[in-house]
């Protein structure tokens, strides 16, 4: 799947993302669980998910993206295409001195990182929060909304983007001002993670080093999912994942194609939602909900503190209250840049999450 044919997909992103109240700067996130740096076969496991009681948090360790220990070979100036929301155009990039790298997840600035061009990134969006972007002055607003002024000042010699966020109106007036912008194809799914590298590294002027971190991150991945098949039930757990938005009053449940449906199935869970036909993001009917039944809801953090927590969403919502996941409080939360980055810390993502599904944290 393309950037065109996943466009709904980030079209809804964009929209629900002007109701985000995502802060400027990074808070301070849970703490890892004791046993982080065991191996998932090496965890206290239960020994039945499905009867467990009780939320859980997925927490990302705060770790710096790979990159490679030297220089990637590079050649520009390069033409690129770049897939603008209403057509494919041509772009010369002449100078990656200062690179700015935005979008909704902070997956294409991982990825200019893991390429080995962190030096020269000058600023980040509010969701690239490892380690080597956080000191960088944050150019969105909340919302995920570009600041301009802030980009312009900058001075950034190329701007890669996604679409994800905008107003898109305004990242083409960059372009206006003379400043090479590159729409990038991004894939809410696992091959996708190889498929933004190169198109990452296409946009500045290194193919060799895009093909090297595709292989190297498929390969992890790969592992990963392995690893997780390793460690879960035989019978899968019943999953779904909602997007949730208490202040607006937008609740939606995601499908195929929207990314959830691949991370359910990556944690080894059946993606309930795809098996009813529910294609990319739409808003929550109480008949899906009772229908879908899901043993286990997972969610974005902040998402789930909008709308008051669990107690809150089962109060908002009272047909997840008849799932078996509403009454077991079987709900697991993660960041809301992490959780669907699909990204360099995608494998990451995914381990963070099997052990808050396999091996949560059980209280005293």
């Amino acid at each position: 799947m393309r950037f065109r044919s996943a466009l709904s997909v980030a079209a809804v992103i964009l929209l629900l993302a002007g109701c985000s109240t995502a802060p400027s700067t990074a808070p301070e996130g849970p703490e890892l669980p004791a046993n982080y740096d065991l191996p998932l076969a090496e965890l206290d496991l239960l020994a039945d998910p499905l009867s467990f009681e009780g939320p859980s948090t997925a927490v990302l360790a705060a770790t710096d993206v790979n990159a490679p220990s030297s220089p990637p070979q590079q050649q520009l100036p390069v033409s690129v295409t770049s897939h603008d929301l209403d057509g494919d155009v041509k772009v010369t990039v002449s100078s990656t001195e200062r690179i700015l790298a935005l979008d909704i997840a902070g997956s294409i600035a991982a990825t200019v990182f893991g390429l080995g061009f962190g030096d020269s990134v000058v600023g980040r969006d509010t969701s690239s929060t490892f380690p080597q972007a956080a000191d960088l002055p944050v150019v969105t607003n909340g919302g995920h909304s570009i600041n301009s002024e802030a980009v312009l000042a900058l001075e950034p010699t190329v701007v890669i983007t996604d679409g994800t966020i905008g107003p898109i109106d305004v990242i083409l007036q960059l372009r206006d001002a003379g400043i090479p912008v590159v729409f990038v194809s991004r894939t809410p799914s696992l091959d996708g993670v190889g498929e933004l590298a190169r198109d990452v590294a296409s946009a500045l002027g290194a193919p060799a080093a895009g093909e090297s971190l595709a292989e190297s991150l498929a390969a992890g991945l790969d592992a990963k999912v392995a690893e997780i098949a390793a460690v879960s039930p035989p019978a899968p757990l019943r999953m779904v994942f909602l997007y949730l938005r208490g202040s607006a009053g937008i609740y939606y449940l995601f499908g195929s194609e929207s990314g959830a449906d691949e991370l359910i199935t990556s944690l080894g869970g059946r993606d309930v939602a795809g098996e009813m036909g529910w294609t990319g993001m739409r808003p929550i009917t109480d008949e899906a909900l009772v229908s879908a039944d899901p043993d286990l809801i997972l969610v974005m953090t902040d998402g789930l503190s909008s709308v008051g927590g669990v107690d809150g969403l089962l109060a908002d919502k009272p047909a997840i209250a008849l799932t078996a996941a509403g009454q077991k409080k079987r709900i697991v939360d993660m960041a809301d840049g992490e959780i669907l980055s699909f990204g360099p810390r995608t494998a990451d993502v995914l381990d963070a999450l099997a052990r808050a599904i396999y091996a949560p944290p059980v209280a005293d």
